[in-house]
């Protein structure tokens, strides 16, 4: 494609612009690094995954339990977040707001749900209502809103406008055109993007656990700060294990639906 001369100059600007930021960063990034421990690194690796090998498969049966929490967790999340986060994607949505203002606010809090980790919100509930596994719960619930949401709304936005004026010409309400003209057109949409957030969800999920909101990552923890590097091994197996199958199961679901 033929660039003018003006493109050309904003191009390679944009270039420059980026290598000066990448410097910057870099720089910072290393004054705050002691590249000394670099030195023996690969001897440290070394040594902790020979302390991790074989795994401790004694303690599988008792990470049943944490490991169906995580699950657990995982699930309730999703679906917590997902029943908040469906009504605001039509409030966020530009072509099914009532109101700019109340778009403004409901991209408010898509916005502010997406800026903060689970992690984040895991720590902040913790302390509020204390460790265990309603707030890792409601972390991810927390979390999945701005996902949930972001998505669905732009799904929304991108919706056939035909179906829609065709069911309003006939005098339908709002709520009818809705359910009649929108709805149908997001259904697969709004599936998979459920689907994907729940396996995004037990990924995380196995984290909290690190802060105190409970589920395997909780094992982990303690078996790291025990020095159990053959418990640290199995959590880290099972983990891996949990993600394949929902992994596995994401996509049979997407597939279903799409």
């Amino acid at each position: 494609m033929h660039r003018t001369p003006r493109q050309e100059l904003l191009l390679w600007g944009g270039w420059f612009l980026g290598l000066c930021l990448f410097l910057l960063c870099f720089k910072v990034v290393s004054d705050a690094t002691i590249w000394e421990f670099l030195s023996d690194a690969h001897v440290q690796a070394a040594s902790l995954i020979g302390r991790m090998v074989p795994p401790d498969w004694s303690i599988t049966g008792a990470l049943m339990l944490p490991l169906w929490d995580t699950l657990n967790i995982a699930t309730v999340g999703t679906a917590l977040g997902v029943l908040i986060a469906f009504p605001l994607a039509f409030l966020a949505a530009r072509n099914t707001t009532p109101h700019p203002a109340v778009r403004a606010l409901a991209l408010g809090v898509i916005v502010s749900s997406r800026s903060i980790n689970a992690l984040i919100w895991a720590i902040l509930l913790v302390t509020m209502i204390g460790p265990g596994l309603l707030a890792g719960m409601v972390a991810i619930a927390l979390r999945s809103i701005g996902f949930v949401g972001k998505l669905l709304y732009e799904a929304i936005e991108e919706i056939q406008p035909t179906p829609v004026e065709a069911i309003a010409a006939t005098g339908a309400g709002r709520l009818q055109v809705l359910s009649w003209g929108v709805l149908p057109q997001i259904l697969p949409a709004f599936a998979g993007i459920v689907v994907y957030r729940w396996d995004i969800n037990i990924r995380e999920s196995t984290t909290l656990g690190l802060v105190g909101a409970g589920g395997i990552g909780l094992q982990m923890n303690a078996a790291i700060n025990n020095l159990a590097w053959g418990q640290v091994a199995t959590v880290f197996v099972l983990i891996f294990a949990t993600v394949i199958v929902s992994e596995w199961v994401s996509a049979k679901v997407r597939h279903a639906v799409i």
